[in-house]
């Protein structure tokens, strides 16, 4: 059993799928943004110039359930309140922007086994 607090893990999981997006030629724009009680993990861009909004969930294992399927709706409407705050402060308006979802299970003494689901979730949808 882990030591670790559920706030350590988050951050090590961001720091592993900051890590991850730029082996994949990303550019971390911003981490940890954060809009009223709203926040979203990574913002990055991707190959084609697209702005990336990433939720990024680690788990020990995937004993309960997979860590992406802990976004529930309210989640994501969060995600969204701080996309557009963000755009809005850095006058992005119309850019193109996506909605990504990193999920990572590393198990003590393990190497992480990372996913990453591209246009995860979009505003308006479940």
């Amino acid at each position: 059993m882990s030591n670790k607090s559920t706030r350590e893990i988050g951050r090590e999981g961001e720091e592993l799928a900051a890590a991850y997006l730029e082996s994949k030629g990303y550019t971390i724009l911003d981490k940890n943004y954060h809009f009223m009680q709203a926040e979203v993990d990574i913002v990055a861009y991707d190959n084609e110039a697209c702005i990336v909004f990433v939720e990024v969930k680690k788990r020990s294992s995937n004993r309960y359930g997979e860590p992406e399927e802990y976004i529930d709706q309210e989640k994501k409407e969060n995600i969204y309140k701080a996309a557009e705050a963000w755009i809005y402060e850095r006058k992005m308006d119309g850019a193109p922007i996506r909605f990504d979802v990193i999920s990572i299970i590393q198990k003590s003494n393990e190497a992480p086994h990372i996913k990453h689901f591209e246009r995860a979730f979009t505003p308006g949808r479940n």
